[in-house]
């Protein structure tokens, strides 16, 4: 497919001059891409079996604790071979995005479009999940003893939760919260309180809100970066992030929910920011309440606010800033006002996070091996664009998707420097991973099925390979 005798532009038009030695740099950067992060990736897969004590995703070594948390290391899951009946819709549709994709991102009207990523992005979750069955694949997801639903009977009083909910947080203790719910500010529970206060009771309920709502991302990916002035390259991002790896973990883990809540807040601010709205300031504080409410979700989401500044730079302007605050403040105000501190929260976090699994996941294997949960996460063709996407030109260009995906990519940093995100990063990373893979929208256009194909390959294969427990 990428022959001797045709060179690229960088992410655009095929030229045929195989003289242009600089281009041809550039694909042996992005093959080079590519084939560091997949011995990254095999690398992070092998040394758990090495029998090598002083590198090992699990410090006090059972049978017990490799089997439940680190037998498909550095992806949280177990080795089960498996087919079901989503297999044949998974290949379909991904049949479908390699060979139509990147004509019908060309030549939709642009509403369409973005409707057609989330339903194209919900469509590619949901045959993945199905791979594993109805029933172990979606509805029981959310279902166990450490997910949000386990604690939801047992709140009767919305107001007393909040007061009191910080006081539950340390393990060890007869009232203490469920894994999930104690490692996460309040917000993430109430959203599954409220959504069975509405009826919509049990895992299939809370399954399809996570998926609806996580697989919306990629449309706000390129709504977002539409509104700060590359059209042309949020349509070529459409069906990578259509086809995003990703999708094994929007369906189904709560951190897909999360992931669409800031991502149109990230999108908002962008409408916001470029006046490309009717009423700026208004959507300010719209993108203000969704970045509030995402950081009363999970913790790690401060980290949106390396995003949020991108955008700003990007539309050189600071004008969103005011009415985002207001939002955001707005939202910080009520939990306040209702007896949750959210700074109580956090502090506390940290130690009952060190009360469980992760006293026994070393840094030593993580603090890398995080990255190869990353790479599964967003696939080969991320990596590989890299080089295109921090091309100096067209980071001092400001140019959306550079400057987006560096953000993102500071943000992961951050977190896996924290030490607060050992293991299972496939999921918690998951609002920055769509920032990241709208970068493969820069690799030469003549290339894209390619890279496509590669996507779909590897998604199929880690869910087929193992059960991942998202």
């Amino acid at each position: 497919m990428l022959g001797a005798s045709a060179t690229f532009v960088e992410g655009d038009d095929v030229i045929g001059s195989p003289q242009r030695t600089g281009e041809r740099n550039f694909l042996y950067r992005d093959f080079a891409g590519a084939g560091l992060a997949l011995v990254l990736v095999v690398v992070a897969f092998v040394v758990p079996y090495l029998g090598n004590e002083t590198i090992t995703p699990i410090v006090n070594r059972t049978v017990e604790s490799v089997r439940d948390f680190a037998d498909a290391a550095p992806l949280f899951g177990f080795r089960d071979v498996h087919f079901g009946w989503g297999s044949p819709v998974a290949v379909v549709v991904a049949a479908a995005v390699v060979v139509w994709g990147r004509g019908l991102a060309q030549t939709l009207s642009w509403r369409r479009l973005t409707v057609g990523v989330w339903l194209g992005s919900a469509l590619w979750a949901m045959a993945l999940a199905l791979v594993d069955g109805w029933q172990r694949g979606f509805v029981d997801r959310l279902t166990s003893t450490d997910e949000y639903l386990h604690d939801v009977p047992a709140v009767t009083d919305i107001p007393a939760t909040l007061r009191g909910f910080a006081d539950r947080i340390l393990d060890l203790q007869p009232d203490s919260w469920t894994t999930h719910v104690s490692g996460h500010p309040p917000g993430a529970l109430l959203t599954f309180i409220w959504l069975d206060r509405i009826g919509l009771d049990g895992g299939a309920w809370a399954s399809t809100l996570c998926v609806t709502v996580g697989s919306s991302a990629g449309a706000a990916v390129i709504v977002a970066v539409r509104a700060l002035g590359d059209e042309a390259t949020a349509r070529r991002a459409a069906p990578f992030l259509v086809l995003a790896p990703a999708a094994i973990w929007v369906a189904v883990s709560a951190d897909a929910l999360f992931a669409g809540v800031v991502a149109w807040g990230i999108a908002l601010l962008a409408l916001s920011a470029t006046r490309a709205v009717p009423v700026p300031a208004l959507v300010a504080v719209a993108a203000g309440v969704l970045l509030g409410f995402g950081v009363y979700l999970s913790y790690g989401l401060t980290l949106m606010a390396i995003p949020a500044v991108a955008v700003l730079v990007i539309a050189r302007t600071a004008r969103p800033l005011a009415g985002a605050l207001v939002g955001a403040l707005a939202v910080a105000a009520v939990f306040t006002l209702c007896g949750f501190w959210w700074f109580d929260g956090y502090q506390l976090v940290q130690e009952r996070y060190y009360q469980g699994i992760a006293s026994d996941r070393p840094f030593a294997y993580w603090g890398w091996a995080n990255f190869a949960s990353l790479i599964c996460a967003v696939g080969l063709a991320v990596p590989a664009a890299l080089p295109r996407t921090f091309a100096w030109s067209r980071v001092r260009a400001l140019s959306p998707v550079p400057v987006l995906a560096a953000a993102a990519l500071l943000a992961v940093v951050i977190a896996d420097l924290s030490a607060l995100s050992k293991a299972e990063t496939e999921r918690i990373w998951l609002p920055f991973e769509w920032w990241l893979l709208s970068a493969p929208a820069l690799l030469p256009r003549g290339s894209h099925r390619f890279w496509l194909a590669v996507q779909a390959a590897g998604a199929l294969a880690v869910n087929h390979l193992l059960f991942t427990n998202w």
